[in-house]
């Protein structure tokens, strides 16, 4: 659209909705349906654990921990799509051109939709060399392979889906994707043991179930979203623009390659904790998955105020951005002083969950007590660095916070030969609350107000 075409749509377009009423309202408006929807992948994600856990055993645990770090390397490229579109859109609803954010949806849902292809393809030529580099046994390496080469199969429509719901929310509609994800995932939670164990009908399919059971929902999410959001008029199908295309990726590289550095360091922290066997590296996976709790309320809770800042910035009240990012960090921070305590009391209780391995759950809750400490910064981070993100401001976070993860290798490596398991914990820690401090100075700087996009 033509910066003419843009001016003559501004003057009769409906006002940004994220920055039309007092910003408490807002915040709880739009953070809540996102923080709940995120939840609930947490809430599949750990009982897809707990199966394969109690059903398969420490090996296939290990074998999906080894996977997982891969996935979050593949899903911050998929992210690189979600942060930057989110940006965009929710600034041209800012102001008020609602035609415009409708034909940069459609570039973003296409570009999303190419990234995932791309990977689909090269995946099942990387997989062994994936596994190797972490160093893991025979045994986990083979079943890790079955997990990661089914997962990955399925990229297209998950990043298509992280389209679809960047669309939404910087247009400041968060219920519409939480219903959506409400739905899907109750599916892939009566999927999941039937695939795995094969129950009734259904294959008994062992890890690979447990990947498709979560692909299968995903994959449905994004068309239904697309659906709905073609009826809504938030896509406009139209040939791709190039230039915005790379707008998007310009925005979301730099928050997507901290996602990257951070997944391809835990691939080689993957390496020094199979030192210690199988059950430290299932225990480190069960960790990830008690404390990702504060993790995806912080993300749901990011990606509102990200949507918030974009539309403040859009409308000129840059006040109004700030206060959103302080008080969503405020917010999350409150619920990560909650999880520390309980992470810390029933740290047995929660590793006892997910397996009946006595070491696993010894190792487990050894890292729970540690992690707790770092929770209390954890909203900081995740939320600020989306806030940065949704304002086009993303180079310099990414710097600070992939430089702070990178210290984890020689750190990490040091520390564990000094005193096991416990000197890795304690890397991963204090490292995690280093980045918490660093994004709240960085928030607080405020280089952030002045980006154009």
């Amino acid at each position: 659209m033509s910066n003419a075409t843009a001016d003559l749509e501004a003057p009769n377009a409906p006002r940004g909705e994220l920055v039309g009423e007092p910003l408490s309202l807002t915040i709880r408006r739009v953070a809540l349906p996102a923080v709940v929807a995120n939840l609930l992948m947490t809430a599949f994600h750990n009982v897809d654990t707990f199966w394969i856990g109690r059903t398969l055993g420490a090996d296939a645990l290990a074998a999906v921990t080894g996977a997982v770090f891969w996935v979050w390397l593949v899903i911050s490229i998929g992210e690189m799509v979600s942060i930057g579109l989110d940006a965009i859109v929710a600034r041209r609803h800012g102001e008020r051109r609602p035609a415009d954010a409708a034909r940069s949806a459609t570039d973003g849902v296409l570009l999303a939709i190419a990234l995932g292809a791309a990977i689909a393809l090269l995946a099942p030529f990387v997989l062994d060399t994936m596994f190797r580099l972490e160093e893991t046994s025979d045994a986990v390496r083979a079943v890790g392979k079955q997990y990661l080469g089914t997962y990955l199969l399925g990229m297209p429509l998950v990043f298509g889906f992280f389209a679809v719901d960047a669309t939404f929310r910087g247009k400041g509609d968060t219920r519409t994707p939480l219903v959506i994800l409400a739905v899907t995932t109750v599916l892939g939670l009566v999927l999941d043991p039937l695939l795995i164990r094969g129950i009734g009908p259904f294959p008994e399919l062992g890890v690979r179930g447990a990947a498709l059971a979560t692909l299968v929902p995903r994959g449905l999410a994004c068309v239904v979203g697309v659906v709905l959001l073609r009826k809504a008029q938030m896509l406009a199908w139209a040939w791709p623009r190039l230039s915005v295309m790379a707008t998007i990726a310009r925005i979301g590289a730099p928050a997507a390659a901290t996602g990257v550095a951070f997944s391809a360091i835990y691939v080689f922290l993957t390496r020094i904790t199979t030192q210690f066997g199988t059950p430290a590296l299932a225990a480190l996976g069960l960790g990830f998955r008690i404390e990702s709790v504060v993790y995806v309320a912080s993300v749901g809770m990011g990606a509102a105020t990200a949507a918030i800042v974009g539309q403040s910035l859009g409308a000129g009240d840059v006040a109004r951005a700030a206060r959103a990012g302080w008080i969503s960090m405020g917010v999350v921070s409150a619920l990560g002083a909650v999880m520390a305590a309980l992470s810390f009391v029933f740290a047995e209780s929660f590793a006892g969950i997910f397996s009946s391995d006595p070491a696993v759950i010894a190792e487990a809750a050894r890292y729970l007590r540690i992690a707790a400490f770092s929770q209390l910064f954890l909203g900081a981070e995740v939320v600020l660095e989306s806030a940065m993100g949704g304002a086009g401001w993303t180079f310099v976070p990414m710097l600070l916070s992939t430089g702070i993860t990178a210290l984890r290798l020689p750190i990490g490596a040091w520390a564990a030969q000094q005193w096991g398991t416990t000197g890795l914990w304690w890397t991963i820690a204090l490292t995690a609350a280093a980045r918490g401090v660093v994004m709240a100075a960085l928030w607080g700087w405020g280089r952030w107000r002045g980006v154009r996009v």
